[in-house]
């Protein structure tokens, strides 16, 4: 049996192998015919090695082990050898995963946490026009309950797990509002919901987001939380609703970003750019490809500030960078993360898991480098720097007093956000330029339409 077991291994490497090798282009096979037949035997010996050594786990190790675990370890140390961003994706995470960049998944539409005052799960808002809103669950409500399960030291993804669910699917759950003593019993009907990546700078009492954060100046704020399948729709339709209500200025705040898809860092840039580059990747096996700005669909006729930090990532870092290579916008802030490089999601075992692996580098417009590599310094030239004249760093105290004062307003109460005397440097000085661009003072020619009343134009692309 132990001998079927490493048969079977050592085949199933050897048919890999062959599917590594095999797959080439005409060109390939003529420019790399004796290179290949070099290194196949290489190959060989080292699938071999591996089997060997699962084999020998497998019969000899103290303990039962789970294949299934140890082959899972095995692929994410060969990927650690690699970047920090190549990783392999299980069964388990490849829900998540497909949840961050899809946008949506079933559920009742609440945001959750622990609560260690109280052992249990508390609701940190319900979001808009969800089943959790529409039943009455409110900001500060504590989950006693779900589905019978008591939340009591409830790990989190426990308590996420049984909320989700497939649209159309009931639930129950018991939650208790705050200042109350007894519980109430709710049936909710699970909805497909859509997590925005586009927001604002507080909700309304409606619970649709203010964007307007200087309304004499007609100065907008838009925060892009994330780069999922629909943040491009998004911001389009937002854009096109603050044209239609006369917007001077915008500020796109793009802190602690973490990026996402290279397609909706293209469209958004697109946005508001004519023409040129917006970013170029180039491969080991693909040759350098500029993607090119249309000037169907801009937005444009308004000063842009750009907000970054040091958590701003990836696809944030083409926008910012475009924006800024093109004079479209200054960049305030800090300087960024310094990731410049895309990673393909290939899927494994017919989808039921994936493997994000690094597979270009981009470039930005200007040619200047992004990446940041382990032995960078901070004298190198790496992430989008801000403006001359516009950095501003955050302290760790300002990041907790930032996050603390985002925190209040992004919990949508009737009565509106609380009131607050909280000063964003970063964004002061990013109002602070663009009242300046609004009234004349040192703007651009493009600032110089929005501040002669000339209405920002947008094409039909994104209708």
């Amino acid at each position: 049996m132990r001998f079927d077991v490493r048969w079977r291994l050592q085949t199933l490497w050897v048919l890999v192998l062959v599917l590594l090798v095999s797959p080439a282009t005409a060109q390939d096979k003529s420019d790399k015919k004796d290179e290949k037949k070099k290194a196949e035997p290489e190959y060989f010996e080292l699938m071999k090695a591996f089997a060997d050594t699962f084999e020998q786990v497998e019969r000899n190790y103290v303990k039962d082990i789970d294949r299934r675990k140890l082959l899972e370890a095995a692929l994410r140390g060969m990927l650690l050898e690699l970047d920090p961003y190549s990783s392999y994706i299980s069964p388990e995470e490849l829900a998540r995963f497909n949840q961050s960049v899809e946008q949506e998944f079933g559920g009742i539409g609440i945001q959750v946490q622990n609560d260690p005052r109280t052992g249990r799960i508390i609701v940190i808002s319900p979001l808009p026009g969800t089943p959790a809103y529409k039943a009455g669950v409110r900001a500060g409500d504590i989950i006693m309950n779900i589905e019978g399960n008591s939340t009591e030291n409830m790990p989190l993804s426990r308590a996420v797990q049984l909320m989700q669910g497939p649209a159309g699917a009931k639930v129950k759950v018991a939650l208790r509002h705050m200042g109350e003593a007894a519980d109430q019993e709710l049936e909710l009907t699970r909805e497909t919901i859509r997590v925005k990546s586009v927001l604002g700078d507080s909700y309304k009492s409606d619970g649709s987001w203010e964007f307007f954060i200087d309304s004499p100046n007609k100065i907008a704020y838009v925060r892009l939380t994330q780069f999922g399948r629909h943040s491009g729709e998004e911001l389009g339709e937002v854009l096109k609703q603050l044209t239609t209500d006369g917007m001077k200025g915008l500020v796109l705040d793009l802190r602690s970003n973490p990026g996402g898809l290279l397609s909706q860092a293209v469209e958004i840039s697109d946005l508001f750019i004519e023409s040129g580059d917006i970013v170029s990747t180039q491969g080991k096996n693909t040759p350098k490809k500029p993607f090119k700005a249309t000037k169907d669909g801009t937005f444009s006729g308004f000063p842009m500030a750009i907000l970054v930090n040091r958590f701003s990532a990836s696809a944030s870092e083409i926008v910012s960078a475009c924006l800024q290579d093109h004079k479209r916008a200054i960049v305030v802030g800090e300087r960024s993360w310094g990731k410049g490089s895309v990673q393909n999601v290939i899927a494994l075992e017919a989808g039921s898991s994936a493997l994000k692996l690094t597979t270009a580098a981009y470039i930005r417009p200007s040619g200047k480098n992004i990446h940041r590599f382990p032995d960078s310094k901070e004298s190198d030239e790496w992430g989008v720097m801000p403006d001359a004249g516009y950095e501003s760093k955050f302290t760790t105290q300002d990041f907790r007093e930032y996050e603390e004062y985002r925190r209040t307003r992004d919990v949508l109460r009737q009565d509106g956000p609380p009131a607050s005397n909280y000063q964003d440097k970063q964004l002061n000085k990013a109002l602070e330029y663009l009242r300046g661009a609004i009234s004349g003072a040192g703007a651009k020619p493009e600032e110089k339409k929005a501040a002669a009343g000339e209405a920002p134009t947008a094409a039909s692309k994104n209708a």
